[in-house]
């Protein structure tokens, strides 16, 4: 009987844990240093959560290994909803498959994903290079010697680069750099031919580049001058992937609950216009298309892996 009792107060706990989440402050955890497009889009989405339900998101940063130091944690900390930590692609899936991170993929639970930034080509706004047609010319004209820079080896930009080379049957070097800042810095001191970038970037430096194209379904509605890579031909569309997860013994109810306020967050217009204004795209998938995304993008970038030689033996 006591048993019985208990089992039932449980679940009744449970419930109205759920029915009432939040009920206080929510601890989100960049995985990353402040300053990048995951802190960002964290400080846009704090102030609508904060209204939408009369609570906090307290960000706070726990960088290291790419993000891996603490995706490696998540599933240690606390599951009851009020641990949640930002989460990216490609990363967590090919951190796994270059090395022992620490974490598999699978591992990470993932309740939303909430937007990309669309790769993008760019180059000097004074190069010689009109066009992604002239681009691909003087890549073919000289395999290899038309060098772009780009944030970070096996990046979202370095998987661009490869993918686009093979769409257009080119050979170009890529150049890792420390990050957008360094690889913009070299752009704009033209140490490299272009760059493979974000559109976030294209935003921030506006007039100094120009963009050949953007991965893209449609034009970005902030960027009407840069095609995609889909009208001129090619189909790539892609970019850095953020969403937010949470440790995977958190209630299924709780975890529902979150997914349908970060859902609340992306549908705020004020929201979108601010995460458009600086070069984000909105993405929507949630728990109802969160297996079916999650397993195209690790077999896209499955593929990709292998074909680069990144996969560990």
């Amino acid at each position: 009987m006591l048993t019985a009792l208990a089992i039932g107060a449980l679940a009744v706990t449970g419930s109205a844990g759920a029915a009432g989440y939040p009920d206080k402050t929510v601890n989100y955890i960049i995985p990353f240093g402040p300053g990048g497009e995951s802190d960002i889009s964290a400080r846009l989405q704090e102030p609508v959560f904060k209204a939408m339900t009369g609570q906090t998101l307290a960000i706070q940063y726990k960088p290291g290994a790419g993000g891996a130091a603490s995706w490696s944690q998540l599933n240690g900390m606390t599951a009851d909803g009020y641990t949640v930590m930002g989460t990216n692609l490609p990363h967590i899936v090919l951190q796994p498959l270059q090395k022992d991170v620490g974490y598999q993929t699978d591992d990470i639970t993932t309740v939303f994903w909430f937007h990309y930034t669309p790769d993008a080509l760019m180059v000097p706004a004074d190069s010689p290079i009109k066009t992604l047609k002239d681009f691909v010319a003087a890549a073919k004209a000289a395999p290899g010697a038309t060098t772009l820079a780009g944030s970070g080896t096996n990046s979202a930009n370095h998987l661009a680069q490869q993918r686009f080379d093979k769409l257009a049957g080119i050979k170009t070097t890529y150049v890792p750099f420390g990050g957008t800042g360094p690889a913009n810095t070299a752009l704009l001191g033209k140490q490299v031919a272009g760059s493979w970038a974000y559109t976030t970037v294209q935003m921030s430096l506006g007039a100094q580049v120009r963009c050949l194209g953007v991965a893209m379904e449609q034009r970005h509605p902030k960027l009407p001058d840069c095609p995609t890579f889909k009208e001129q031909g090619f189909d790539l569309v892609g970019g850095a992937y953020r969403g937010v997860a949470v440790p995977k013994s958190t209630p299924a109810d709780v975890q529902a609950k979150l997914a349908a306020t970060l859902a609340k967050i992306n549908a705020d217009p004020g929201f979108i216009q601010k995460m458009e204004e600086g070069g984000f795209a909105m993405l929507n998938v949630g728990p109802d298309k969160m297996g079916e995304f999650m397993a195209g993008m690790k077999a896209q970038y499955g593929a990709l892996a292998k074909e680069m030689g990144i996969v560990k033996k």
